[in-house]
């Protein structure tokens, strides 16, 4: 399955895989500042707890939206 994967992701053309490999890279961009978000305790950023919580959150969701747009434009 995997060499499958990789067989497939080789027959794109270049701009294809750029592109998945940039969409990945933002993908985890918007991951790692929701969990910063969340998990950083002095951040100097001044927001109420709740506010930070809800904002990491949101950017955690957005991140798997984007990996799944990301992921489904690959397999076409």
């Amino acid at each position: 399955m995997l060499n499958n994967s990789i067989k497939e992701f080789q027959k794109k053309s270049l701009k294809e895989r750029f592109l998945f490999v940039m969409g990945m890279a933002i993908f985890l961009a918007y991951l790692i500042l929701g969990l910063v978000f969340i998990f950083w305790k002095s951040m100097p950023i001044v927001m109420d707890f709740n506010y930070r919580i809800a904002f990491g959150v949101l950017l955690i969701v957005y991140a798997f939206i984007r990996f799944f747009r990301v992921f489904n434009s690959n397999n076409e």
